[in-house]
């Protein structure tokens, strides 16, 4: 696929958890054929889950990025805490990262480029090729590679943003439903004679201090009882 009609169209996916998956497989794909005698492609994500590799096209790249993540060194992690680009033109000859670059030599990897997937100022992975082939990248492919890049990071900040959202809707559902429990049990409470609002609620507290649980799971329990006592009726508000 031509590579600007490849970004078009990730450009204008719906998002979805599979589409996301998808679209970044499509990146790592082009980057690895981009140019003859790329070994494979993959996009590291750091986030509070940890390191790890997505869209990876080969089992010699997920070797190759753990030994990244064992070792906390290598051209991938240097281009996401740094936020720039990182080439390596022969892992033989290279010393910034001495122990990856020997095990990744016997992996068969000689040349890498990574580019940071940055978001809005804030880095939140690399992209990378690795090659067989010493002095393999170019002017050329850098660029290509910061286009991609910055495709695959736009994934997956809108993923990342989805996520959140849905997140945040379930504990606005959640503290809804407790609010409301809690209204119906203090309601109960009133009915049972207690002075008003504020007492009731403090009664809720006590209980649960007493019993070590949530005033949420009190006042449920309250209300599973008036209701089991009413034959199902829903307890008074």
């Amino acid at each position: 696929m031509e590579l600007g009609a490849a970004l078009a169209q990730m450009a204008g996916l719906v998002l979805s958890h599979e589409t996301v998956d998808t679209a970044l497989e499509l990146v790592t794909s082009l980057a690895a054929t981009t140019t003859a005698g790329t070994l494979g492609a993959a996009v590291t994500v750091v986030d509070e889950h940890g390191k790890r590799s997505r869209a990876a096209s080969d089992r010699l790249v997920e070797q190759a990025d753990a030994l990244q993540y064992e070792l906390d060194e290598g051209p991938c992690l240097t281009a996401w805490r740094t936020r720039e680009l990182v080439r390596i033109d022969d892992t033989t000859t290279d010393a910034r990262w001495p122990r990856w670059n020997d095990a990744a030599g016997q992996l068969g990897v000689r040349s890498v480029l990574s580019a940071p997937l940055l978001v809005t100022g804030e880095s939140i992975g690399a992209m990378k090729v690795y090659s067989e082939r010493p002095q393999h990248y170019g002017p050329h492919d850098e660029h290509v590679m910061r286009l991609l890049a910055a495709q695959a990071g736009i994934l997956l900040a809108n993923a990342q943003s989805l996520r959140e959202a849905r997140r945040l809707s379930r504990q606005l559902t959640g503290a809804l439903v407790t609010r409301d429990a809690v209204g119906q049990a203090t309601g109960v409470l009133l009915a049972r004679g207690a002075t008003g609002p504020q007492e009731a609620f403090g009664r809720l507290a006590d209980a649960a201090r007493r019993s070590g649980r949530s005033v949420a799971d009190v006042a449920g329990a309250l209300l599973a009882e008036v209701t089991s006592r009413n034959g199902g009726a829903s307890a008074p508000d």
